[in-house]
């Protein structure tokens, strides 16, 4: 399947608090701001399916997954450089397992959308989050025959660790809403 497919046109964004032409940026700043935070609070628990429900709810698929990429260097990047992650094999080979996951969730959430594209924005961002956490967390699963880790997926960790990441969804949202609300309509369509 090619990645254009999975591209929606821009009257289909599920979000959209700017203009069109200034959503690739928006979201960009938006989850790299979003990402630096969560790093220094949560270090190796960071949201990233709702990362990337928020791209794919606001760009193309080719323009969300460099967001979304971006987001994860900003990680990887407060990881090693500021918290001291290690830098041995394993903990390298763990971050690169993170960035391939947050990008399978941003194509996840991308393909629900699209398919959920006739419902309300409420459940289809739900369902989306749903898929992204799914295919996040199927990734990092996949990697613990080589990597280790595998006690780390036990339900209460999980269904945690999905929550925060439905949680945090439910904030970006609202500040997408918030910025919204504050772009009056007609600079929006204007600026389009």
């Amino acid at each position: 399947m090619a990645l254009d497919a999975l591209a929606p046109a821009r009257s289909e964004a599920r979000l959209a608090p700017v203009a069109p032409r200034h959503a690739a940026a928006f979201c960009f700043a938006l989850l790299t701001t979003a990402c630096a935070l969560a790093s220094f609070v949560f270090a190796c628990a960071t949201p990233f399916a709702a990362f990337a429900v928020i791209a794919a709810a606001m760009l193309p698929l080719r323009s969300a997954l460099p967001a979304v990429l971006g987001a994860w260097l900003v990680n990887q990047g407060i990881g090693f450089g500021v918290l001291h992650y290690p830098d041995d094999a394993s903990t390298l080979a763990w971050g690169a397992v993170i960035g391939a996951a947050a990008l399978s969730a941003t194509i996840a959430a991308r393909g629900v959308l699209q398919a959920l594209r006739a419902s309300q924005a409420p459940l289809a961002l739900a369902a989306a989050m749903l898929g992204a956490y799914a295919a996040y967390e199927l990734v990092l699963f996949a990697a613990t025959p080589v990597l280790g880790g595998a006690a780390s997926f036990t339900l209460p960790i999980v269904a945690r660790l999905g929550l925060t990441s439905a949680a945090w969804l439910v904030g970006l949202v609202a500040v997408c809403e918030i910025v919204r609300l504050l772009t009056p309509l007609a600079s929006r369509r204007t600026a389009a």
